[in-house]
């Protein structure tokens, strides 16, 4: 009986130090893994960094391009409107639209009657090729 006893002891111990073995085993491999991880984080964490602060960059240099059109169309508009010609040009079109004769555009925007008359057929000859799509839409 005692034997028995012995065998079972010494069968028990040897799966407790079996166990113990294969536990460390996994715990080594679990560290190794944990580090590789921990190491892949680390360069996902820096790659990310690059990209935001590159992202900010470029959202910075779009802001200032924004600011240097917005300040260039102001200028253009203000040569535009400094300049009589343009401004007389630019009323007589909009006069043009509104329904306007030749005469009506020399006696207001201060322009001579040839050119009047060559912006009373140029408003003609849009209007008519723009109307041709309309009027076959209709019919």
């Amino acid at each position: 009986m005692a034997e028995y006893t012995l065998i079972l002891l010494l069968v028990l111990t040897l799966t407790a130090v079996l166990s113990a073995l294969v536990c460390v085993y996994v715990l080594v491999r679990i560290k190794r893994q944990e580090r590789r991880q921990q190491a892949l984080i680390n360069v996902l964490r820096n790659e990310i960094r690059a990209m935001t602060n590159g992202s900010i960059g470029m959202g910075k240099r779009l802001l200032a391009i924004e600011r240097t059109l917005n300040i260039t169309v102001e200028k253009q508009q203000e040569l535009e409107n400094r300049d009589p010609g343009v401004l007389a040009y630019n009323q007589a079109a909009k006069l043009m639209e509104m329904g306007a004769s030749v005469d009506d555009l020399v006696r207001n925007c201060g322009i001579g009657r040839p050119e009047a008359e060559l912006m009373a057929l140029l408003h003609r000859e849009l209007h008519s090729t723009q109307m041709l799509p309309e009027q076959h839409q209709r019919h």
